[in-house]
């Protein structure tokens, strides 16, 4: 539909497995799913429930009839109460055991957390497929010399493949969070009104047990370890907000390495992929525009302001709830999820198709090198017999006018010309040139770049060996 509005990030950019987590469908289903696991808990416990109940609610678990919830709600005006009637018409003989003892957030904040949890996965494996991507390419150029920069100054020369180390650090802490959120996943459980359990205390004829123990079977039903141990109506809202920093975490990265391609991209040194007939300009044709590396990092920026809304969520939750968290939950959490789903897609796509023009690379490197070997010279005069503090500052009156000659002639680097021409320095031109060879002046990048891929990255995707790479398609 053309007339009404609709999220950018569901129309134009989060995947559709992501999309489809945060749908009503999904939801809705894992609703039913969590009736059936209360349900055989309670039977299991020894409630009046009977199998028969059981199976006819498992017979209608994927088929839901929402015409009857939808109609059913304009009456009672309450979501839950609504899909508990619907439910109770295609199952007439458990109808009267449906959410039994259960309140509202029994299923809406356990189909929560499973859909953040299975949300974080998806991330994960992206995550995964972009540090494959990054590992690759900073192996292929480990030890292709280019000019770093401090302060965006040229600085000490790195390696194309080091730089993409830095990278692939940064989503390496990312992983980690992502995992360690992963490993601590647990459910509300089912814990009443005010988290005291009384409903289920009252059910199990105070049996304290029982109730404990209702806890641990559907956990386990629903695929979890363990429940909080404690909550008011709700989890702890500070949940979201830890998930929530996790994913602006991986925002902070990405739109860390959308700045760097884009001063690449500028210095025209590194350029992300460019499709034949893409255009980058309207009025100009000649323009090639990073823009998907202004996407993620118009994208991150999102993020990273998205994770204040949990924040202060969490933080002005009274006692055992409030309900000003729902309407923020429903935009923050599915929106910091399905960007950070179109975020990490259209890494990997730039990351996979990242162009390096080896030969620009060169002829920045050699324009500033002669400056960054100064010192390297001044010591092979000084083993000569030269004195350090005259040299140095022969050096120095030589540097400042071979950069006047850059800067404002726009002239070539003359400095090597100018120390060859000083007899202080004994040295000819050829031998100066000599001494300019590039790989000389990248220290262990290299070699950092190597033990890093084959240690630290090596065993951090050790645990994702059988797991496929992820292959992503961006509309642009």
């Amino acid at each position: 539909m053309r007339d009404i509005y609709e999220s950018p990030l569901s129309s134009r950019y989060a995947d559709k497995e992501m999309k489809y987590l945060f749908s009503p469908d999904k939801k809705f289903r894992t609703w039913r799913k969590l009736w059936i696991a209360l349900a055989e808990s309670e039977y299991e416990l020894g409630l009046n429930i009977t199998q028969e109940q059981i199976e006819e609610l498992k017979a209608y678990a994927d088929d839901i009839n929402y015409e009857v919830a939808e109609e059913r709600e304009k009456l009672v005006r309450h979501d839950v109460m609504s899909h508990v009637y619907a439910y109770g018409v295609q199952c007439p003989k458990a109808a009267g055991i449906i959410h039994l003892g259960a309140t509202s957030c029994y299923v809406g904040d356990n189909t929560d957390v499973i859909i953040m949890t299975e949300a974080l996965k998806i991330v994960e494996k992206k995550l995964v497929s972009v540090i494959r991507s990054l590992s690759e390419f900073a192996r292929k150029y480990k030890d292709l010399p280019t000019l770093a920069f401090t302060h965006f100054q040229p600085a000490q020369p790195t390696t194309v493949g080091k730089r993409a180390t830095l990278w692939i650090q940064d989503l390496l802490m990312d992983l980690e969070d992502v995992r360690y959120q992963l490993s601590k996943a647990k459910l509300l459980g089912c814990k009443g009104t005010t988290g005291t359990q009384a409903s289920f205390l009252e059910l199990f004829d105070g049996d304290h047990e029982k109730c404990k123990k209702l806890d641990k079977l559907i956990a386990k039903k629903m695929g979890y370890s363990d429940c909080f141990a404690v909550s008011g109506q709700t989890y702890s809202r500070k949940l979201d907000s830890q998930i929530l920093n996790v994913l602006a975490g991986i925002a902070q990265s990405a739109s860390k390495f959308s700045n760097d391609i884009r001063l690449l991209q500028h210095l025209k040194e590194v350029e992300e992929p460019f499709e034949k007939n893409q255009i980058g300009s309207s009025a100009m044709a000649y323009k090639r525009n990073p823009m998907r590396s202004e996407r993620i990092a118009s994208l991150s920026r999102y993020v990273m302001a998205d994770v204040l809304n949990p924040y202060i969520t969490a933080a002005v939750q009274w006692f055992e709830r409030t309900l000003d968290d729902s309407a923020n939950k429903r935009l923050s959490i599915p929106e910091g999820f399905l960007a950070v789903d179109a975020i990490l897609n259209l890494y990997m796509n730039v990351s996979n198709g990242l162009v390096v023009y080896d030969k620009v690379i060169t002829q920045h490197l050699k324009r500033e090198l002669p400056f960054m070997a100064t010192e390297n010279i001044m010591m092979d005069a000084v083993k000569r017999g030269g004195n350090r503090q005259e040299l140095h500052e022969k050096i120095r009156e030589h540097s400042m006018a071979a950069s006047l000659v850059v800067k404002r002639d726009g002239g070539e680097n003359d400095l090597l010309e100018r120390i060859a021409n000083d007899p202080a320095f004994g040295v000819t031109l050829e031998e100066l040139e000599a001494i300019l060879l590039p790989e000389k002046y990248v220290g262990r990048a290299p070699r950092q770049t190597e033990d890093f891929l084959n240690e630290t990255v090596a065993a951090a995707l050790k645990p994702y060996e059988n797991v496929e790479s992820e292959t992503a398609e961006i509309n642009v």
